[in-house]
């Protein structure tokens, strides 16, 4: 795994201005307070969207939009499609109709823009996902509460549990932060190490 050096300051326990390093991960999840698995999960799903939303930074809508590569896979595609399915599962979870229902006839826009939708607005809109899962989740009374699986197709019957939600968004969402990198960088070279780099106002290497 890739690492970088950091310096260790106050917050980590040394004192300040030490100028001592150790060795840090590009990107960390802080652990959670004792006890907090919900914000455990929480920390978990927001680090796997920043990934998708760093690979978009200083690109052009004509650049979010492209395919560099053999997938038909581009970044704007990507970032519509994990706001809508992270909203579609936590629509399920209270058992309500996803915002936008999804079928043979439409399931390709879950990765297109369309009708006058923009980065922005596909960043803005996962924001506001993003704060509503985070009110839910804390919200249900148990992380064990469950609700069926929709009468899809492509879900086998069963039900499933709140925690399972929070998993399966983790995987989700990590899952294309992960095709998000290999896009952007076969569109400009930049790694996803520069770009958390670039995120803070910094440079890689």
């Amino acid at each position: 795994m890739a690492r970088s050096f950091v310096d260790v300051g106050q917050g980590d326990g040394l004192p300040a201005g030490t100028g001592e390093r150790r060795r840090a991960m590009v990107t960390h999840v802080a652990a959670e307070a004792r006890g907090d698995e919900r914000g455990a999960l929480l920390a978990f799903i927001e680090e796997q969207r920043g990934g998708v939303r760093r690979a978009l930074l200083g690109l052009t809508e004509e650049q979010a939009a492209s395919r560099p590569s053999a997938s038909e896979l581009s970044l704007s595609g990507l970032l519509k499609h994990c706001a809508e399915v992270e909203q579609g599962w936590i629509a399920r979870a209270k058992q309500e109709p996803p915002a936008i229902q999804r079928d043979q006839t439409n399931w390709h826009e879950t990765f297109q823009l369309v009708d006058g939708e923009t980065v922005e607005s596909q960043l803005a809109y996962w924001e506001k996902v993003a704060a509503e899962t985070e009110a839910y989740i804390r919200s249900v009374p148990s992380l064990d509460d469950n609700f069926p699986l929709p009468d899809q197709p492509w879900f086998p019957e069963g039900r499933v549990s709140v925690r399972w939600v929070c998993l399966h968004l983790i995987r989700e969402t990590a899952r294309h932060a992960g095709h998000a990198d290999i896009i952007r960088e076969s569109l400009d070279g930049a790694t996803a190490f520069e770009l958390v780099a670039k995120e803070r106002g910094t440079t890689w290497g």
